[in-house]
């Protein structure tokens, strides 16, 4: 069983907390390998859809890397698939949704930005403060935070690693939705409800090649662009499912192949 996190499975949904309360969920390496393996478990589970990662306690999400471990031990180590198992993991097409719940700082803000939806406490506060500790946001944030909010927008919290609480998040773009401390879960399991109401192949198509095509230079190169996911949606029996659920005014059974 982990020690560092929680996962608890729901249906199609899975629910990872990471469980470190007494150090604000920072993450050592012990922590980030056991996040890479429960989303290595995830990614590979055909019965699981759709994941929210959130933090224990009321105080923090995650204050991100536990700098006492590391001043400790002299090195930084990730594993393979990033920062709590998420930052670098560019294959994982199955929607992951950020249940932030207080403190978002450093890694813990990267975690949330390589999520799908940002769910955010009243509560929340973002920061990616590495600079002001001799450290720079290399688990993503200095590349998605300008993708996610704008060039300016972005330098303005990079630069100078000032906190942006959730309504000022919200505004920027990077926060989804805003609710009081209380409704957080609620409101992150009827966000994961609407996603599995969808054909979870279409889910994972819409994904990839909204990630992918990103990287594509132009708008038509994008559209045109070959996306695994979306082949796969095509030649599946949720592909016949929808159209005939549709016409026989029915709900969809969708099988996820």
């Amino acid at each position: 069983m982990p020690e560092f996190c929680t996962a608890e499975r729901d249906g199609r949904l899975l629910v990872v907390t990471m469980n470190r309360p007494e150090v604000m969920n920072a993450l050592h390496p012990p922590a980030n390998a056991e996040l890479g393996g429960v989303f290595d478990d995830f990614s590979n589970d055909p019965d699981l859809w759709v994941a929210i990662i959130t933090g224990a306690g009321e105080r923090a999400f995650s204050a991100g890397n536990d700098l006492k471990f590391q001043a400790e031990k002299g090195s930084l180590t990730f594993p393979k698939h990033g920062f709590g198992g998420l930052t670098a993991r560019g294959d994982l097409v199955k929607p992951v949704i950020a249940a932030v719940n207080g403190v978002a700082m450093g890694g813990g803000f990267e975690i949330a930005l390589a999520c799908d939806l940002i769910i955010a406490s009243e509560k929340a506060v973002f920061a990616l403060p590495e600079p002001r500790v001799g450290l720079a946001a290399l688990a993503g944030g200095i590349h998605r935070l300008p993708r996610q909010i704008g060039l300016k927008n972005a330098m303005g919290m990079l630069l100078t690693g000032r906190r942006v609480d959730a309504e000022e998040g919200r505004r920027l773009g990077f926060v989804n939705e805003v609710v009081p401390a209380d409704d957080l879960m609620p409101a992150a399991r009827r966000w994961a409800e609407a996603i599995l109401e969808c054909a979870p192949l279409s889910v994972r198509a819409s994904k990839e090649a909204a990630m992918q095509g990103l990287d594509a230079p132009t708008l038509e190169q994008a559209i045109n662009g070959r996306y695994d996911q979306l082949r796969a949606m095509l030649k599946s029996e949720d592909f016949v499912e929808g159209p005939r659920a549709f016409a026989e005014k029915r709900s969809p059974q969708w099988k996820g192949r």
